[in-house]
């Protein structure tokens, strides 16, 4: 069991508590704010501070390292996006209550999308193109690279591989394996490097009023290849969302969008994993993803685009 499973931190159990007298012990001026446990997060546990401000406290090693990342690039990302995101407004230092870094990050209001629904579809497409046009600008030279994501998707076989083994796909297998062996056949991105956000998926993009209203979870932001975040025109809008998304983008050539489509098949059979293991009870599953992942599936199969 992991950290990330047992919401513990280097045998530390966080809870409110624990929350409550970091904050007495170094940003007394927040310690009076009502605390409130979020449900969710992998690499970091969420309390919901007030109603404005939110702290994230790491539960896995890399999770100081993906607060670090996100303190040092939303402050420059989050003026010229079009969606709220969340801003660094305090950093909390290892002492002896709790040994890592934790962050006080801005609240962005709305509920996830793995909790929620998109209704207004159209709206949605065009808001998510707005937002990667925005993001998606020449990376400056000290951009954080390709770490476990962000290549081309022929690097990623042998886990497309095991995701395709280990979940039901009720005649799907065919389709899905046909879908990505043409990503991986698809030419690789031979612009300059862009900002991508690299882990658009139900948990990590907000919803009100039945369209897309925030984005959440930038710890994966990397330099590479902007097709992983279209792939979200299948993960997370619905049917027929992708070719209005793709449309509106309107930066996506056709070797772009037959890797997108691979990475959209990927991300899908990843988020039906969880959900199997959800259902299942195991540590880390998420029950509610399941059914999110085979949607984005069959939309990714589907005829959407291409």
């Amino acid at each position: 069991m992991t950290d990330a499973d047992s919401g513990t931190a280097a045998g530390i159990e966080i809870t409110a508590e624990l929350v409550h007298d970091l904050l007495r012990e170094q940003y007394p001026d927040l310690a009076e704010l009502a605390v409130r446990e979020v449900v969710g997060g992998w690499d970091n546990q969420q309390w919901r501070l007030g109603d404005e401000l939110a702290v994230r406290m790491p539960r896995t090693e890399r999770g100081p390292e993906l607060q670090r990342k996100e303190c040092r690039w939303l402050p420059h990302l989050a003026p010229r996006l079009p969606l709220p995101v969340p801003r660094p407004v305090r950093v909390g230092k290892p002492s002896a209550r709790f040994p890592k870094r934790w962050t006080i990050m801005t609240w962005v209001p709305g509920d996830p999308l793995d909790r929620t629904s998109v209704s207004r579809g159209d709206h949605a497409a065009d808001t998510l193109a707005d937002f990667l046009r925005a993001l998606h600008a020449a990376a400056p030279a000290d951009a954080p690279g390709v770490v476990d994501r962000g290549a081309h998707p022929g690097a990623y076989t042998e886990g497309f591989d095991h995701l395709l083994r280990s979940v039901a796909l009720d005649g799907r297998g065919d389709g899905a394996r046909a879908v990505w062996d043409d990503a991986v056949a698809a030419p690789a991105w031979e612009g300059p490097p862009v900002l991508v956000h690299g882990d658009l998926h139900p948990a990590n993009v907000v919803v009100s009023d039945g369209t897309l209203s925030g984005v959440i979870d930038f710890g994966d932001l990397f330099a590479g290849d902007p097709a992983w975040d279209p792939a979200a025109a299948w993960v997370v809008l619905p049917r027929g969302g992708a070719a209005r998304f793709f449309d509106a983008y309107a930066r996506a050539d056709g070797a772009t969008i037959r890797r997108a489509r691979g990475l959209a098949a990927l991300k899908s059979l990843f988020l039906m994993l969880m959900g199997h293991n959800g259902d299942r009870g195991l540590p880390g599953g998420k029950p509610a993803w399941g059914p999110a992942g085979r949607a984005a599936l069959d939309r990714a199969l589907g005829t959407d685009v291409g």
